[in-house]
């Protein structure tokens, strides 16, 4: 068994959610905030057999697209008013996959 820890764009979450669901896969969904650019997230916590996982990750991968965004550019602390402008990429999923070593529904 792995777990499947899938940290995706808010923008994305709603493709995914229903994609893996329509998959007859099970996740705990959470509100997250990203430290780099402080958007929004969604993670998903996913217990899965090993042989699915490559279907999860498929999906996950169908459904969460990359794109650029302005965001400003640190300068010194966290000063935000007036600050340059730097193009970045956003969006997309991080995904670990871990091993189970022990899985109980109580």
């Amino acid at each position: 068994m792995k777990m499947i820890t899938a940290i995706i764009n808010n923008n994305d979450s709603d493709a995914v959610c229903s994609s893996l669901r329509e998959e007859g896969f099970y996740f705990t969904k959470m509100s997250t905030t990203g430290g780099f650019l402080r958007n929004g997230n969604t993670t998903l916590l996913m217990g899965t057999e090993d042989d699915r996982v490559a279907d999860a990750l498929e999906i996950i991968r169908a459904n969460s697209r990359k794109r650029t965004a302005d965001a400003p550019v640190p300068v010194m602390g966290n000063v935000e008013m007036g600050l340059p402008m730097s193009s970045v990429t956003i969006g997309g999923a991080t995904v670990f996959v871990t091993a189970v070593e022990q899985f109980e529904k109580m």
